[in-house]
């Protein structure tokens, strides 16, 4: 008998936490979360944060937001992330000594949208926008208006593919260069320029399980000056329906930069994303 009431306790706890974990690894269950019953939208926040202090001290913050819209007429997408970081560098003071120095490294933020008008249940025409700020780049900022075609290639439960390719405009103005003059550096301002651009976007989603997701976006904006190209890769895991952890890796890409200037940056987070 005691038996039988051991065996039937832990039957009970085995079924209610394998109906728990079916809860958490299916957002779907959730009527509030399923973008089907308000109109095609979902979005997603991610914020990351990283401090040392010690032998050296180093502050690190990303955030980022994201919307996204589908239903039978539209396709829209609209996005916000910043990063910004601080350090200690080496500078020298008035009298010529080498000092360290809390300084600023890295601060950029960027911001746009994709506004797609749905053709049929494949096809749209997408107009997007784009502008980007960058304090440490080869171009202290950069804008693009395009219009396109889209066409979402694959889309089922577990994967989606989908390209979108157009004619844009594009100007940016290059980071300052550094000329001496009369023995010491100055900082020259250089003009703004603008091109017609060809603009590529290729998105790729899959799941792997119920609970994690891969994703990667490719940016490509190319013209007879600058060719600008933008990688994202991100692995999330759900922890609820709401929370996730995520890992993502960006690498960013101007042809065309000023001398001691890096054509290539990379960048890796860590965050915690909030699905809503």
């Amino acid at each position: 008998m005691r038996k039988a009431l051991i065996t039937s306790a832990l039957l009970a706890s085995f079924a209610s936490f394998t109906a728990l974990a079916d809860d958490v690894a299916s957002p779907a269950a959730d009527p509030a979360s399923n973008p089907a019953t308000n109109g095609g939208w979902s979005g997603t926040g991610e914020f990351g944060f990283a401090s040392a202090r010690g032998n050296s001290r180093t502050e690190n913050v990303n955030a980022k937001l994201g919307l996204n819209q589908e239903n039978e007429l539209w396709k829209n997408n609209f996005f916000l992330n910043g990063m910004r970081s601080k350090g200690e560098v080496q500078v020298q003071d008035s009298q010529g000594n080498t000092i360290d120095k809390f300084s600023t490294t890295a601060n950029r933020y960027d911001t746009g949208a994709s506004v797609g008008y749905k053709l049929d249940p494949r096809s749209y025409i997408v107009g997007a926008l784009r502008y980007e700020h960058d304090d440490f780049g080869s171009n202290i900022w950069q804008g693009i208006v395009s219009i396109g075609y889209g066409y979402i290639a694959l889309k089922n439960d577990r994967t989606e593919l989908s390209f979108e390719a157009g004619p844009g405009y594009k100007r940016y103005r290059p980071a300052d260069r550094t000329v001496q003059v009369d023995g010491v550096d100055v900082k020259q301002r250089q003009e703004t320029q603008s091109e017609a651009v060809g603009r590529g976007l290729v998105n790729y989603k899959y799941r792997l399980t119920a609970n994690t997701a891969l994703e990667d976006t490719l940016l490509l904006e190319a013209g007879s000056k600058n060719q600008y190209y933008q990688n994202d890769i991100g692995l999330s895991v759900s922890m609820t329906k709401k929370m996730a952890l995520k890992v993502g890796y960006q690498v960013r890409y101007n042809s065309d930069v000023q001398p001691g200037t890096k054509n290539t940056d990379t960048l890796m987070t860590t965050n915690l994303v909030y699905n809503f």
